[in-house]
């Protein structure tokens, strides 16, 4: 007997959207203090960092 072959699509869960997530929401923020598209693109790479920072200053 010949087993069947099944193709298997191993998707990442959680960690994509975690980063996806931190990047919207540093950009989010940058943009409502800053109006800056450099300093959102800069903030949004920086993503978790921006945001905790954000946080402990605010």
């Amino acid at each position: 007997m010949k087993e069947r072959s099944e193709k298997k699509h191993n998707v990442p869960v959680g960690s994509k959207s975690v980063i996806t997530f931190g990047s919207a929401l540093a950009i989010t923020i940058s943009w409502s203090i800053h109006k800056s598209v450099l300093w959102a693109i800069i903030h949004g790479f920086f993503s978790w960092f921006y945001v905790i920072y954000y946080l402990f200053t605010k």
